[in-house]
């Protein structure tokens, strides 16, 4: 789910982000690391 949030806000935004969409990549993309990193800690 966190991937397609992160596409499709490259795809509204037309490949340029605005601040405030930059905010919002920043935090999705933050997220996806921390659930990432679950992932692999569940599974070692």
């Amino acid at each position: 789910m966190l991937n397609e949030q992160i596409r499709g806000l490259w795809l509204r935004a037309g490949g340029s982000l605005s601040p405030d969409e930059a905010a919002e990549y920043q935090r999705l993309v933050t997220e996806w690391a921390a659930a990432i990193r679950d992932e692999m800690v569940e599974a070692a």
